[in-house]
């Protein structure tokens, strides 16, 4: 079968952020205590999202939407806009029953969840909305 035809697809998820969140933290509180609240709010949603895959892979959608909808509100206290949309979109997949969706937005919400939470990825050209 000739391969011209063929199209590798190498997608360039362009991850939104909105500083407001965690400049209110800051503001709020002296910058010890903020950087404590902020990285444990980080962890805990990057082992969250860990958590959430390997359930996924293990094909148990158990609960899946309860937990996307805390994963939702995570990113949203922490202005993570775009791991929040995706998030949205996954549950929608899942409410609409369609599998194929499903998949392709799991993988986009599992790319997103990379850039936001590595952070050499995610915090270079901080895009505020």
């Amino acid at each position: 079968m000739p391969t011209e035809n063929v199209f590798v697809l190498l997608p360039k998820d362009k991850v939104r952020h909105d500083a407001g969140p965690i400049s209110t933290i800051y503001r709020n509180l002296d910058t010890a205590s903020a950087d404590q609240i902020v990285t444990r709010a980080l962890g805990e949603l990057a082992m969250s999202m860990s958590s959430l895959a390997d359930q996924v892979r293990l094909r148990d959608l158990t609960d899946l939407n309860r937990q996307l909808r805390r994963l939702q509100r995570m990113a949203e206290n922490l202005g993570l806009v775009s791991f929040e949309q995706v998030c949205g979109d996954v549950r929608a997949c899942l409410d609409t029953g369609d599998v194929t969706a499903f998949a392709a937005v799991w993988a986009r919400l599992l790319r997103v969840a990379e850039r936001s939470l590595t952070p050499e990825k995610s915090w270079e050209g901080l895009n505020q909305i």
